[in-house]
């Protein structure tokens, strides 16, 4: 489970066998859970599941991924790289 970014007590993950599901990535901040899709192309996200969070955690979230967005398709393309190497 490579950790991308850890900011504002969030920690933005990916597991690294999830077998072919596209890209997107993990957060926790104690019992605050969510997956978030990514839209390469069109540089937006869909949330996939969330558990435990308000509106408030919602819009801190994706403005960390938003704001990291570039790193995370970076580190998933390298891991993906590396991992079928």
């Amino acid at each position: 489970m490579p950790t991308i970014i850890y900011l504002f007590g969030w920690r933005l993950f990916f597991f690294s066998n999830e077998g072919n599901e596209p890209i997107h990535i993990h957060g926790e901040k104690g019992e605050k859970l969510c997956k978030y899709w990514l839209d390469i192309e069109n540089t937006n996200i869909k949330e996939a599941y969330i558990k435990n969070m308000n509106s408030k955690d919602i819009r801190e979230v994706k403005k960390i991924i938003f704001e990291y967005f570039d790193l995370i398709v970076s580190e998933w393309t390298e891991w993906e790289k590396n991992k079928n190497a």
